[in-house]
């Protein structure tokens, strides 16, 4: 089997249907591939869904369901259960072209030095987006929104990862370093995260490479839901809460600062507390020059560091998560009994 498309899914059957729907017409006839839906215990009618596709799907298409109830575990779930060379993620709520697959999936497969590809995200829109949201800053990650260009280039080279709705990843990687830690990504009702960024980490100190292709595009649906500001408050809170985390795990540098060795109050850098009031300060000033977007931008760094400086300060007074995060398994380990359904 060439590839597995992966998607996991909490009661949004109603999303997943038209999702499952445009999969079905993607175009790759030199590839074989699979299609496999994680229900992370969903109580609406996603298997009912699922089921009433398979006997007519244009290809194999697999329901699991998994009780546990965290994105990373129903992840790893779905990659013990895959049995593509290449990986392929996205989510519940996509459009994709018909050549999208092949596009993610054929450099993986002729380009030996390549492991794993990703490429641009386009919204769409449930509602018209609110003046202070430019999808092309900073913030088009919030709605998991992201354009590079039209040019392709290695993630390594810029810094840079590709979204987890649109990436594809060599299944020979995946079992060298691992899959998705749970003690990061969404869970419940919280926005934790940042477990593809995490992932990605470890790719890059085992040395992989990866490519950013721009044919490789899908549209993302956005909700009328998250284009409010405080979704996005809760968004940048949460990714501050998440990157914490992942420095403890990682100790890596952040503004050309080793993290090991910076100035702290109470377990907080000091840099990070000195940007609750710069960000706050400029969040201000662009809001009465009337740059709604830009003031935007600075007042959600001013969430992010209070995210941030708040995990922080409970990890110095010993209320960190547990287990600890040297503690965590993400070693994939191939079922053989491969699908439920």
């Amino acid at each position: 089997m060439d590839a597995t498309i992966l998607i996991c899914t909490y009661n949004r059957a109603s999303l997943l249907g038209p999702t499952l729907d445009s999969l079905a017409h993607l175009r790759a006839p030199e590839l074989s591939w699979e299609v496999l839906v994680v229900d992370n215990n969903s109580t609406d009618e996603t298997r009912r869904l699922v089921e009433a596709r398979q006997a007519d799907y244009p290809v194999p298409l697999h329901y699991l369901f998994e009780p546990r109830q965290g994105k990373s575990i129903a992840l790893n779930t779905g990659l013990a259960h895959a049995s593509g060379a290449v990986i392929a993620f996205t989510d519940d709520d996509v459009q994709v072209p018909e050549g999208w697959l092949e596009a993610a999936v054929r450099p993986l497969l002729t380009r030996p030095g390549l492991a794993y590809t990703g490429g641009p995200v386009e919204p769409l829109w449930e509602a018209s987006p609110p003046r202070w949201l430019a999808p092309a800053g900073n913030l088009g990650g919030t709605i998991a929104v992201k354009d590079h260009g039209a040019e392709p280039f290695i993630f390594e080279e810029r810094r840079k990862t590709p979204l987890g709705v649109n990436m594809a990843v060599r299944r020979s990687l995946i079992e060298q370093i691992g899959g998705f830690r749970p003690d990061l990504g969404r869970r419940g009702k919280s926005l934790l995260g940042q477990e593809q960024a995490e992932f990605f980490y470890r790719s890059r100190a085992a040395g992989a490479l990866g490519l950013y292709v721009p044919e490789m595009t899908l549209q993302h649906h956005v909700p009328a839901a998250r284009l409010t500001r405080s979704y996005f408050q809760r968004w940048w809170y949460w990714k501050g809460v998440s990157q914490a985390r992942l420095h403890r795990i990682h100790h890596e540098t952040e503004l050309g600062l080793d993290l090991t060795r910076v100035p702290r109050i109470a377990g907080v850098p000091r840099y990070m507390l000195r940007s609750l009031v710069t960000e706050g300060l400029a969040a201000l000033w662009a809001a009465l020059r009337g740059h709604r977007a830009t003031s935007m931008e600075h007042a959600m760094m001013v969430f992010y560091a209070v995210g941030y400086s708040g995990e922080q300060v409970r990890r110095w007074f010993g209320l960190g998560p547990k287990p600890e995060p040297a503690a965590v398994d993400i070693t994939i380990r191939p079922v053989q009994a491969r699908h439920s359904t």
